[in-house]
């Protein structure tokens, strides 16, 4: 018997829910609808649905409103079968369940990702500890202390005891023979960069080496540099560096290809901030392209910096790039329908319903409080009163009436101004909640098993929508 699913919802979307599920066809369940009395669904309560679901029928497992919030945990043990929360929007539903059935694991990766403080000497050891505390939290596995040429650094040992405490793996990185034997002696995991020239500092020091070659994009001389460590069974990461776009990026990039064609089991290393730092272009999409890369050429260490402005999320991108290659490769998939995390500024659905569909919902409300979407049209916003469509929210101000509500006009105005920004950009907007950046912009952790407070415009004749 294929499973039967109860699915709750508010009066205004029973008819868009029935006809989304009867779309589904053969979906591999059996499905009911219930309305609880309440006329938007994202206002239903765990505690409602609590005291108002009487007759569960013969579900199997009941579906809620995406922005349900509530114990869920204890619902189903009221009911005695599972309660879980579906997509925001009940558009999604068809993504929804084809994504459970693949049930993408985010939690793997194989890329170890090297954090570059690129100040370190001009730093004091406090602020690289929350430096490196930062990027650890980010994704980051190993601390890379950025040696400056011509720039004492009496404090490095003292740097990577600290970081070691810390619970940090720390690199080193310097073109000076003296820095990288301190480094080294001092308890540095990795060493950056010996070439054929400095190879002997590998004899000196435990310390992992990251080869680069003697002569820029000298490939035989790296390739000999790895032969001689290897035939000294010492381990070791090789980089022969990625070039700025335009300035000899496809050419390095063969490289890379190259270097693992000759050497099919070598550990190399990419560091991406030649591109990222000097291409002013938002880092999403070019980490996404640069980590799909390095899956295709099996390339398992990375190292980034985040200097520029527009790179200050580059350690979380890499580390979301990472995982999502990771998964399309095990999976033999295209990196879609894993993560939006990398889909800052837009959206693959941006705009779950259309104008008709807005229209009908609109039509069937019957309170004054304001209701805001938007479609390909514009914004649309919505009360008893009626429905007005515009691109521009100062078109709307006069169908408002809100000119003696302060506080309403406020909440509106940010609204209206949020709205604005997704339509333009062709991003999801969902009222009262936050635009979605993708890890470029966290949105701070959400427990749904608490209600809302109310906002701080709220008054006492704000009205719930019921």
């Amino acid at each position: 018997m294929p499973e039967h699913i109860l699915f709750l919802t508010g009066r205004l979307a029973e008819s868009q829910l029935r006809r989304v599920l009867g779309d589904l066809g053969d979906a591999g369940f059996t499905w009911e609808v219930q309305v609880l009395g309440v006329q938007v669904a994202a206002l239903m309560t765990t505690d409602m649905i609590h005291r108002r679901l009487t007759d569960t029928g013969r579900a199997d497992r009941i579906m809620l409103p995406g922005r349900c919030r509530g114990d869920l945990a204890a619902l189903s043990a009221h009911f005695g079968i599972p309660v879980e929360r579906g997509p925001d929007e009940l558009m999604d539903l068809p993504e929804f369940f084809g994504r459970k059935r693949r049930a993408p694991d985010l939690s793997r990766h194989d890329v170890v990702l090297f954090a570059e403080l690129v100040d370190a000497p001009r730093m004091g050891i406090e602020a690289i500890l929350a430096q490196a505390a930062a990027y650890a939290a980010d994704g980051a596995d190993v601390i890379d202390i950025g040696c400056l040429p011509q720039t004492p650094f009496p404090h490095l040992e003292e740097t990577i005891r600290a970081l070691k405490a810390a619970g940090h793996r720390v690199s080193v990185d310097s073109l000076d023979t003296d820095e990288l034997l301190r480094g080294g002696r001092a308890g540095a995991d990795y060493l950056l960069s010996l070439s054929s020239a400095t190879l002997h500092l590998a004899d000196e020091v435990a310390s992992i080496p990251v080869l680069i070659p003697a002569r820029h994009g000298d490939l035989d001389d790296l390739v000999g540099a790895m032969q001689q460590l290897e035939a000294r069974g010492k381990p070791y990461l090789a980089d022969p560096i990625l070039d700025p776009l335009p300035f000899g990026f496809a050419s390095s990039l063969a490289r890379y290809h190259e270097l693992r064609r000759r050497m099919p089991q070598a550990e190399i290393l990419m560091g991406t901030g030649n591109v990222s730092e000097l291409t002013d272009a938002d880092t999403a999409g070019i980490h996404a392209l640069l980590l799909g890369i390095m899956a295709e050429l099996d390339i398992r260490a990375l190292l980034t910096t985040q200097v520029s402005p527009h790179c200050k999320s580059a350690v979380r991108e890499i580390d979301a790039a990472r995982r999502i290659m990771f998964a399309a490769r095990e999976a033999q998939s295209l990196p879609r329908d894993f993560s939006d995390d990398l889909l800052g500024l837009r959206h693959r659905k941006p705009f779950p319903y259309g104008p008709d569909e807005i229209a009908a919902m609109a039509g069937a409300v019957k309170d004054p409080s304001f209701r805001i979407q938007i479609s390909q049209a514009g914004m649309h916003i919505y009360n008893r009163d009626g429905l007005h469509t515009a691109t521009d929210p100062f078109q709307l101000w006069p169908h408002l009436k809100l000119e003696h509500d302060g506080g309403h006009a406020f909440y509106l105005g940010v609204e209206l101004a949020r709205a604005q920004i997704a339509w333009q950009l062709g991003k999801r907007y969902s009222q009262d909640e936050q635009l979605a950046w993708g890890c470029m912009q966290p949105r701070p952790p959400e427990d749904m098993s608490q209600q809302c407070a109310p906002g701080p415009t709220r008054t006492d004749t704000t009205r719930e929508l019921s």
